[in-house]
Order: structure tokens, then sequence, then C-alpha cells
């Protein structure tokens, strides 16, 4: 590793160029949410497909009920899904449900609001003037509408849409599938008693679950212990399967790093970014696999996820927009901030109070409890080293596309 800081923008390039654009999948419809459409929709059916009815009533010839009240004989019931009717006769009703199509014949419905709702002869007390209560097919779209562009992301709106004209599937690009890998021989599980020097692992519970929230699906290996050889057992089967290998943990300088020991050399590059925290990281190909490593300090893992890994697994899935929203706002407090890097601070953003934003915790990397609480990240810039009370900063949200 280099005693050369690099610069948070260059690191950030090296993670986005590693990851290529998903291939594109047909997926059924229901399964696409917040994906990314590959290729334009365009309606193969009218929508409505048929003429139909708005509401619950009767179809008619408005010109039947030029004087009122109106008495007319029912003849026939229509609901909704029924695939054939008889034409209407003049002078005469057919009861009908909403979205049942309305016959031949008529060119109107009276809601049964305005009737008497009789069942063999009908009463009907208000007029209606044609096309009342008709939807008209092809009224919403027509046959050969560009309804859904390539870029779209779906949506429960757009996915109800592909379904109501007919498909059962779209081609969108597919979830970048992650391997999390959780190293350190002081690492238990839930429920274990904790041996003087061992914690619980929470770092690839944390990973996995940025990975899903990013909209990747995770896999997560967990209690890998600070050996080479068993580090590189524990990956090996399931590398064919996966577009990123993510790892926390093991890349600092000190001794028993066992990441960097298992991949210095064989295509993944060690670097000290100029960031707090998150400043030892790794990026490279192993095996033809991509592979990020990032600190093992939680808050330094996660902030390090949503600055590079986030934004590359977003852009691998097509999204046009691939960073968190962010905002100008006031610090309520001073920070500092150590020269020659960006600091990402964790804070409270409070748009109601004029746009200002409180620092959470301090900048130590092992605050998780901090990082919980917040909603943005305070970003200050490797040139700042102070800033006071009422100073604008950008912050970047942690929730939100």
């Amino acid at each position: 590793m280099s005693n050369t800081l690099t610069r948070v923008a260059d690191h950030k390039a090296r993670v986005a160029g590693l990851v290529g654009r998903m291939p594109v999948v047909d997926l059924e419809v229901a399964d696409c949410l917040g994906l990314v459409l590959a290729q334009d929709v365009v309606a193969p059916v009218p929508l409505p497909p048929f003429d139909n009815s708005a509401m619950d009533g009767y179809a008619v010839r408005a010109a039947d009920l030029a004087s009122l009240p109106a008495e007319l004989p029912v003849v026939e019931d229509i609901p909704a899904g029924r695939t054939s009717s008889a034409a209407l006769a003049p002078g005469t009703a057919h009861r009908i449900m909403t979205g049942a199509p309305v016959p031949a014949g008529a060119d109107a419905v009276v809601q049964v609001e305005w009737t008497d709702g009789g069942t063999s002869v009908v009463r009907v007390d208000r007029p209606v003037v044609v096309g009342q209560n008709v939807r008209r097919m092809a009224d919403d779209v027509a046959v050969g509408t560009t309804v859904l562009r390539a870029g779209t992301v779906l949506g429960p709106a757009q996915l109800g849409l592909a379904a109501a004209l007919g498909f059962g599937s779209l081609p969108v690009r597919r979830r970048p599938r992650v391997l999390v890998l959780s190293t350190g021989s002081e690492l238990v599980g839930p429920g274990a008693v904790l041996e003087p020097g061992q914690i619980y692992e929470s770092n690839g519970v944390m990973l996995a679950a940025a990975v899903r929230e990013a909209g990747g699906e995770a896999e997560l290996l967990r209690f890998v212990p600070d050996d080479v050889e068993r580090f590189h057992a524990a990956i090996a089967p399931r590398l064919a399967d996966v577009d990123l290998l993510l790892t926390s943990g093991g890349v600092s300088a000190g001794a028993y790093e066992v990441v960097k020991d298992a991949f210095t050399g064989r295509g993944v590059e060690f670097t000290k970014v100029a960031m707090q925290p998150g400043g030892p990281q790794g990026a490279g190909r192993y095996q033809g696999v991509a592979v990020a490593t990032l600190p093992g300090n939680p808050v330094s893992a996660q902030v390090s996820f949503e600055v590079f890994i986030r934004p590359a697994l977003r852009a691998a899935m097509g999204f046009e927009r691939v960073e968190r929203p962010g905002a100008v706002a006031r610090l309520s407090a001073p920070v500092t901030s150590p020269a020659g890097r960006t600091q990402f601070r964790r804070g409270a953003y409070d748009p109601e109070s004029g746009q200002v934003v409180t620092p959470v915790g301090g900048p130590g990397s092992h605050l998780l409890s901090a990082l919980a609480v917040s909603n943005c990240l305070i970003e200050v810039p490797e040139d700042v080293t102070e800033l006071a009370a009422g100073d604008e900063v950008a912050v970047r949200f942690l929730h939100g596309e």
C-alpha cells in the first residue's frame, strides 16, 4: 500500500469501472419492482380494450330518456367479465356493472342512483347525454403507443400498466449479485457468549442489507477467519456466480490483514483514500470477478459503501441517477476536519428548521449508534479543516433514491 493518498473521486472512478452494466433479462412483471426497463414497451392492445361502463347502472339510448321520468324494460344483465351480450333494442335497458362491455345500440349509461333500481322494469328520473359514463375503447392507450421508455424505473404504476396491456414479463437489467464477506477471527454470531477479545459480527449484516437496499442481490458469508488458505477456500466455490465480491476488514497496515494478504499481487490494488472515516480501501479483479475491499470498522465500512459501492451498483443496473439526493444546509454546531482528507460526518438534517444540519456523535469510525440515528452524511471538503456554526455544508441523505 502506497503512502500517497488517493483522492475520493479517483477511487470512486476505479470502483465504478469494475462493475459493468448488468445483462438484460426477461423477468415476470411481478418481479420487476425497482428495476430499470431495458427496452421500450409498445402497447399490443388498446386500453380499455372495449367500450365499458364507468358506473353500475343501466345501458340505454340517451334519446329514450327525452321525457322523464321514463320507464324501460330491463331485458338483460351484463356483469363484468361478460364476453358477449345481445344488442340493446330501442326503448329498452340492460342492467350493467362497472367495467362490463357496453352493448351495441347503447350510447350511454345511467347510474343506478338516478333510477329506482328495478330489475324487470327500471324507472329513470334524470337524463343522460350521449357518451355519459362510457369509457371508450383506446381512450387511455391506443395500439402501437410507446407507453414506457427504456430507462424507466419500474414502480407499482408502471407494472400495473404493463399487466393491463397483457405483458407477463419485461426486459430489465438484472440485479447485480454480490458476495458479502466479513472477515475476522474475533467475530461471533448472535446468541454466543462473548469471550474476551470477541465481538458480534455486524458488518456482514449491515452491508448485505445495504446491497439489497441499493437493488442488488446479496449472499452473506460470515466468520471467515484470519487465514489466507481458509479465506481462498471459502470464496472459491462462490466466485462463478457473483458480479462483485465485497469484503470488510483485513485491509489495514498491521499484521493478520487476511484480505490484503490474500489478494496482493493477484489483481487487487490497495490504497489509502484521503477520507475520514474509511481510509484503507482496495479494488480490482480476482479471477475475473470485481473485488472491492472495505475497512473493518463498521462506520468506515458503511460510509465507504455509500460513497463508492452504492453508486457503482446503481449504475450497473442502468439507473440514470446513481447518487443519493443531497442538499446544502447550515451547521448548527462547529466541526473540525483533518487536513487533506474529505470528512464524512454523521448528521441529522432538519428541513423544517430552515435547512439546518446537526452533527451526530464524533468522527470516530467505531461510533455505529450515531450512524443509526443519522439521516445524512455531512461532507467536509479535503481543503477545509474548520467550519463554524452557521456555515453552509453539503449533505448527502442516507435514504431515498
